[in-house]
This record gives C-alpha cells, sequence and structure tokens, in this order.
C-alpha cells in the first residue's frame, strides 16, 4: 500500500535566513550611517548618501528607520563603558576618566558623530543630554563628597571633556590635535579630578 501521506517542503533550515539578512542590512544601515553622520553632520548627511555607502536602496533606510531623525536615533545609541569609579583610589577618579575618554573617542566615531550633531541639532542635543544623564551622573556619584552637587560637577566634567572632544576632534583646532596624551591627561586631570572630589568653593 502507498503511502498517501503529503510530502511537506522542508522550510526548517531556511527559515532562519530572512532574519539573518534584514540584521545583516540593519547593521549595514547604522554602520553607514554612523561615519556619514560623523563625517557630514546631521544636516549634510542624506538618507541616499547612507544608502549608497551600505549598498542598497534608499527605500530600505525608510522602511526600517522611517526618516532621518529615526536613523539618527537608532545610530547613536551609545554606552559610553564608564570605568567604575568606586573601585579605584579616589584621587585617580580624574586622571581615569580622562584617559577612559580618550581612548573612547579615539576608537570609536559614535561619540564624534554625536557631538557634530549636538551643536547644530535639537535632537542630537537631546541624544546627547540623555547620554551624558544617564550615564555621567551615575558616575559621579561615586565618588562625590555631596549627593546635591552631583548634576553640577558632572556638567563641569563634561564641560572639560565635550570641550577637548569639540577642539580636538571636531574642529579639529591644530595646537589641541598636536597636544600629546600624556599632556592632555596632565593638564585635564587635575581639573577634572577637583570637580569630581574638591571640597566646594
Amino acid at each position: 500500500m502507498r503511502d498517501s501521506a503529503p510530502i511537506t517542503p522542508r522550510t526548517s533550515a531556511a527559515a532562519p535566513t530572512p532574519v539573518r539578512r534584514s540584521d545583516a542590512t540593519r547593521a549595514a544601515i547604522l554602520d553607514a550611517a554612523r561615519e556619514r553622520f560623523a563625517a557630514d553632520g546631521y544636516e549634510r548627511a542624506t538618507i541616499r548618501a547612507i544608502a549608497k555607502d551600505a549598498h542598497i536602496d534608499p527605500s530600505m533606510v525608510m522602511r526600517y528607520y522611517g526618516n532621518k531623525e529615526g536613523l539618527f536615533a537608532a545610530a547613536v545609541t551609545l554606552d559610553l563603558q564608564l570605568p567604575d569609579l568606586a573601585a579605584l583610589p579616589r584621587d585617580e577618579a580624574g586622571r581615569t576618566l580622562v584617559s577612559h575618554f580618550l581612548d573612547f573617542w579615539e576608537a570609536n566615531g559614535e561619540l564624534t558623530a554625536i557631538l557634530r550633531v549636538g551643536v547644530t541639532n535639537t535632537a542630537g542635543a537631546e541624544r546627547m543630554q540623555r547620554v551624558f544623564q544617564d550615564q555621567l551622573l551615575p558616575m559621579a556619584r561615586q565618588v562625590c563628597p555631596d549627593p546635591e552637587q552631583v548634576p553640577a560637577r558632572a556638567a563641569l566634567c563634561a564641560s572639560q571633556l565635550l570641550g577637548l572632544a569639540l577642539t580636538r576632534y571636531v574642529l579639529r583646532v591644530p595646537s589641541t590635535v598636536a597636544l600629546a596624551r600624556e599632556e592632555i591627561l596632565a593638564w585635564l586631570a587635575p581639573t577634572v579630578q577637583r570637580y569630581l572630589t574638591a571640597p566646594h568653593p
């Protein structure tokens, strides 16, 4: 007697392929967007240019992210990977923080992209504010002597770190670019240390 049971196609092995393709497409878009935002800034970067860099049709960018603001918000989700200052001697906080940001900026174009956009665009400024509020404030609480002064002290630290980044990585002021790492640490670390741990003036 012939077995009349229907033969079902074997689709289980192939099912994950579209998901992997979708993930790869999203990753390509985000990588291209980060590079384009860092190079051109928010205003000049275009969906068409980003799609071209990612080797896909612009409609795919719109499909996944809706518009440029949506793409920017997705592209600049950023973990600063801040050090645990509570695990270090208190008087090393400033040098550790400045050193960390120098390493991070040198290796990661996302922070430069956020800074470029933040100085010219409301969406970028809000993203920058959120990143520092969510990540820098909790870190400052680990070493600041007065909990009520944490926001002000963290803001002062940010002013130093962002000022350095703006002049060194965005505006590329020659005298700032020319500074060696140890020079930056020698100048900036004591100031950041004072903002974090010195008695309130």
